[in-house]
């Protein structure tokens, strides 16, 4: 029996829960500030609860915990557990300071314990058919990539909330652009190059709302990235990646991958030479839980099965999680120096004393 520790109820960490308390194999507990939440789990799922997130480590006696905080939380929280030798998977964006990142990872490995941050489409049929046909060369040499991402988050100026604030979990740029950035990066890894970033405030005061930037990598391929958090004109999330290569071109989304070739490639069985389209459906394995996409309960699972066999198995490390963060920090960097850039809100003083969560002991 795998032991987990929940920290962090809101639509992630609840989502996370939910999969985890499924599992035949584990034990969970939570963790949160809100009173309320963890009198409903508490006594509808029969699980610990706690308000601290020190005396939960100290006292629960876990086997891995998983971070569903706020994001500016994250790092501060992933070292306490890996300190105490326990295993970690962390919500996206892993750490809002890519030096955090890179200093956890080699925590982690340090220390031999399981690590893995929730870049859920990385777990996708499609992306992974897509990387699959890149490094098979079904499109030759990959000269251009066009990485989307739109959605319906921000659509009003409203209230500050964690997500719309910079310092808390890092605007449109690390909540929703973080998503094609790590898949980039899974395929052609860290850029050469930033250049011509935009971060456009559209509603928001204190952040981004939307994100633009160019990379280019040293003999591989131009990448231009095209993100926007307050476009209703899609119903929610939609990520899209368009690969360009001396051999075809490939689309790939949520739902699907469109492979053109311009002629097929030995090997590779299942596509021809002309216009090929694959389901995320037939790409992806049945899980044993379904909350929201497979992939969700996929990378869990993976989680679980490391934590008991002590053997990682996930494509979404720390090490790749903290790759990722210093993309998005280069393009924090370049967006400065562009006179075009929307200017980046500093901390106000009254964040620095806002009350952390989890600052309660729970009586259990």
């Amino acid at each position: 029996m795998v032991k987990i520790g929940v920290a962090g109820l809101g639509k992630m960490g609840i989502s996370h829960f939910s999969i985890v308390n499924s599992h035949p194999q584990t034990q969970v507990d939570v963790c949160d500030s809100s009173r309320t939440v963890l009198d409903v789990l508490g006594r509808y799922t029969g699980a610990r609860v706690w308000r601290d997130y020190d005396a939960m480590l100290e006292e629960a006696g876990h086997d891995a915990v998983i971070v569903a905080t706020p994001s500016r939380l994250h790092g501060p929280m992933v070292r306490k557990a890996l300190e105490r030798g326990l295993h970690v998977f962390c919500e996206k964006p892993f750490c809002l300071d890519w030096r955090e990142a890179e200093e956890l990872a080699a925590l982690a490995a340090e220390k031999g314990l399981v690590n893995q941050v929730g870049y859920h489409y990385r777990y996708v049929g499609a992306f992974r058919e897509m990387k699959r046909l890149v490094e098979a060369g079904a499109i030759g040499t990959v000269t251009h990539v066009l990485a989307e991402a739109y959605g319906p988050v921000v659509l009003k100026p409203k209230g500050t909330t964690w997500r719309t604030d910079r310092v808390e979990g890092g605007g449109c740029l690390y909540d929703y652009a973080a998503h094609p950035v790590n898949l980039i990066n899974w395929c052609f890894g860290l850029p050469a190059h930033v250049s011509g970033s935009v971060l456009g405030a559209i509603f928001s005061a204190d952040t981004d709302d939307e994100v633009y930037s160019t990379f280019a990598y040293d003999g591989g391929p131009s990448v231009h990235l095209s993100v926007n958090w307050s476009d209703e004109s899609y119903r929610k999330m939609s990520t899209k990646l368009t690969l360009t290569g001396t051999g075809g071109r490939i689309t790939a989304d949520r739902q699907e991958i469109q492979a053109y070739l311009r002629a097929p490639v030995p090997g590779l069985e299942g596509y021809d030479a002309g216009w090929n389209v694959k389901y995320t459906t037939e790409l992806t394995p049945a899980v044993r839980f379904y909350l929201r996409g497979e992939e969700y309960s996929a990378q869990i699972d993976d989680f679980v099965d490391a934590v008991r066999d002590g053997t990682p198995r996930s494509p979404n490390g720390f090490a790749g999680a903290a790759e990722t963060d210093r993309t998005l920090a280069r393009i924090v960097d370049d967006a400065a120096r562009a006179p075009v850039a929307a200017p980046v809100a500093a901390p106000s003083p009254r964040r620095g004393q806002r009350r952390g969560w989890f600052g309660r002991r729970a009586a259990r």
